[in-house]
């Protein structure tokens, strides 16, 4: 007996993907908190490498963490040519912000990292090589 296998649709995966993604950011924000003087900075009003936590900045942040949190659901919403090219280029662009971030960061933070592009160039080639179907006419 072989075991029934599941090919779970294009859109779930991508979705699935995005929300993988979403959990490492999530856990990276949260454990470096643990790093000593982040709180100290936070307190200063400080935001790491981006200097000044202005509104702007903070709007900007909070901009580029939306855009992964709505293509969880995006990824089943959206129709599959808008959802498609959305990937590829959020995808790469993604996996770009965390090649960016990685020199001198934290060896936790380097691990996530590396799994956030796998994960978001999984995305990049899930939405690549997006099934076909043939339409009769």
């Amino acid at each position: 007996m072989v075991l029934e296998e599941y090919r779970a649709p294009a859109k779930l995966k991508l979705a699935a993907l995005w929300a993988s993604t979403m959990f490492c950011y999530i856990y990276g924000d949260y454990f470096g908190l643990y790093v000593a003087g982040t709180l100290a900075d936070m307190s200063h009003g400080t935001m790491g490498p981006l200097g000044h936590a202005t509104p702007g900045v903070l709007t900007g942040v909070s901009l580029m963490m939306a855009i992964p949190s709505l293509m969880i659901a995006l990824s089943l919403l959206l129709p599959a040519s808008i959802c498609r090219w959305a990937c590829i280029v959020l995808g790469l662009f993604y996996t770009a912000i965390m090649a960016v971030s990685l020199p001198g960061s934290e060896p936790f933070y380097k691990v996530l990292a590396a799994i956030e592009m796998a994960l978001t160039l999984t995305i990049t080639a899930v939405a690549i090589r997006w099934p076909r179907e043939m339409r009769r006419g």
